[in-house]
Order: structure tokens, then C-alpha cells, then sequence
């Protein structure tokens, strides 16, 4: 199978527990006859069939640093049981790829992944999406006096008991008003993890870190704060998209601490570790960080 690199369009070739199939014309409907221009309005068209079908949502524009930034959102809804895969999908799966080259007047476009969650199947564990999810947008203008045209090609996995990869195109004028998306985007917008430090006070905190041996080789440990009541769950990733961390596995929970443990593997051979930065999202409920730690 052909993996997608989400950072890019190179292609990974790896072995995955389940068969994928490119779904053609017929099969993942896509828009037919973009415009040739942009109309604006608050979101383009869906692309998709029962499935799964995507569209770009606009919201309005906010000052940063003196620039004038544009927010937006990918939009996707799955059909029941359909599942899409989190910027690392876990023991399996194909991350989505974003292509925005085709847009005008726009220098940057940075895509934000709202908390994801696990799903275990047979004992492969992924980190996905279910039924509706935006990714939000940070868009830069070129020239901030100019209409922001933007357009998106995407390629994602989705999955159900057959997995295929989908594709999409979308095409959206930003105007930069106000817009009935704005509570779908500042909703989504919450849900991305916000960074933190180890030990940092507040409802969630990744409390504790420390490292051992355990019985297959080394691991860390790590201890996640948060209510006792809530609904708490560990990610990991590291610097690269090549790296293939495994989940974090609770292993105790007592009181306001759960505790992770994360085996070292997954390190890309003739890759060096020394230096190396892993990504930890911790997720709560409705909250979510995310921390950096030291390999």
C-alpha cells in the first residue's frame, strides 16, 4: 500500500493490516465543473458521496501582529461507522494530504487538528475522526487589501469495514466578514491542543515523566492530571512523519492521576535519536494539550 506523507506528496510504502483501494470517479463523486472564479459565500459546495464528503467554511478575518490573518475550515461529515485518520493514524491508516497551490493571493496556509480519539479494532489501534469534524485555518494573505481565493485538494483515508482513500476539491472566496460558521470554527478552534509544559497547573496537566526499562526494552512513563470523572486519553508522535510511535497504553489510574506507559519503538532505521523531540497530546473531555518531551 502507498501511504501519503500529510507534510507533503511523497509517498510511503509500508504494510498495514487492512486492504486499501483508490476509489475512482465513480465511487467518490467529485465536483463537477469548479467555476472558474470563486463565488463568495460562507462555504463551497459539499464533495463526497454517503461516505464521506468535505467543504471549506469561512469565518472571519483577525488581526495578528499587526497582519491581517484569515480563518477557515475544512469541513468533513462521515457516514455512520466511517471513520477518517488524525495527522498520525496510529497503528494503521492514511493521514489526509492538503494541497492548497492553487490558491490566490495566500503565502501560508496552516492547517489545526482538533483532538482526535482512539479506536481499537482487533487490537490495532488508531487515532481517527467520526462523524463530522472541521480542521481549522490560518490563512495569510499575500496583499491583505486583495480577496483571498482559496482552493483545496485533498486526499484522506477513510474507513469502515473497507478502506479506500477519498479524494475532494474545494474552492472558497474569503471575504473576511462575519459568518454563520463562526460558532462550528471557534468550536473547533477550542478543541485544538493547546501547548503547555510538564508539571504547568490546570484542569489537565501532564503531571510527570520518567524513564525505565521495561520488559521488551525502554519506555517512558507518564502521569496525566485531570478530574477523576473525566475522560482522559494520551497521544504520541515524533519529529517526523517517518517515525511510527505506538499509542500510549494506561496502565493505573488513581484519584486525578492516570498513568501512560509509551514504549520506545518505532524510531526510522539508521535514524539517531540523540536530540530527538517527542509530541505528547493529552486529552479530557472536551479539553486538550500538548507537550514536548525529550526522547
Amino acid at each position: 500500500m502507498m501511504l501519503i506523507d500529510p507534510g507533503g506528496i511523497s509517498l510511503l510504502s509500508v504494510q498495514r493490516n487492512c486492504h486499501w483501494f483508490l476509489a475512482s470517479a465513480t465511487s467518490v463523486m467529485l465536483t463537477v465543473g469548479l467555476t472558474a472564479f470563486a463565488l463568495a459565500a460562507d462555504a463551497s459546495k459539499w464533495d463526497g458521496d454517503n461516505r464521506s464528503a468535505v467543504r471549506l467554511i469561512a469565518g472571519a478575518f483577525v488581526g495578528e501582529d499587526g497582519a491581517r490573518i484569515g480563518r477557515a475550515g475544512i469541513e468533513i461529515k462521515l457516514g455512520a461507522g466511517w471513520k477518517m485518520y488524525w495527522r498520525h493514524p496510529g497503528d494503521a491508516g492514511v493521514p489526509p494530504s492538503f494541497d492548497f497551490a492553487g490558491s490566490t493571493n495566500v503565502t501560508d496556509v496552516t492547517v489545526m487538528w482538533p483532538a482526535p480519539q482512539r479506536f481499537t479494532d482487533e487490537g490495532t489501534h488508531l487515532i481517527v475522526y467520526k462523524d463530522r469534524v472541521v480542521l481549522p485555518l490560518r490563512v495569510v494573505p499575500e496583499h491583505a487589501a486583495k480577496p483571498v481565493t482559496l482552493r483545496l485538494k485533498l486526499v484522506y483515508g477513510i474507513c469502515e469495514k473497507l478502506c479506500i482513500l477519498a479524494e475532494a476539491q474545494s474552492e472558497l472566496l474569503l471575504s473576511g466578514d462575519t459568518t454563520t460558521h463562526e460558532p462550528a470554527l471557534a468550536a473547533a478552534e477550542a478543541r485544538v491542543p493547546r501547548k503547555a509544559r510538564i508539571g504547568e497547573g490546570g484542569r489537565l496537566s501532564i503531571h510527570a515523566i520518567q524513564r525505565e526499562m521495561g520488559r521488551t526494552g525502554p519506555r517512558i512513563v507518564i502521569d496525566v492530571a485531570a478530574p477523576a470523572a473525566a475522560s482522559v486519553d494520551l497521544f504520541a508522535e515524533g519529529p517526523g512523519s517517518d517515525w511510527s510511535l505506538p499509542l500510549p497504553q494506561p496502565i493505573s489510574a488513581e484519584g486525578d492521576l492516570r498513568r501512560f506507559s509509551l514504549d520506545l519503538t518505532g524510531v526510522p532505521a539508521g535514524v539517531g535519536t540523540s536530540g530527538a523531540m517527542l509530541r505528547l497530546t493529552a486529552t479530557a473531555d472536551r479539553e486538550a494539550i500538548e507537550v514536548s518531551v525529550p526522547y
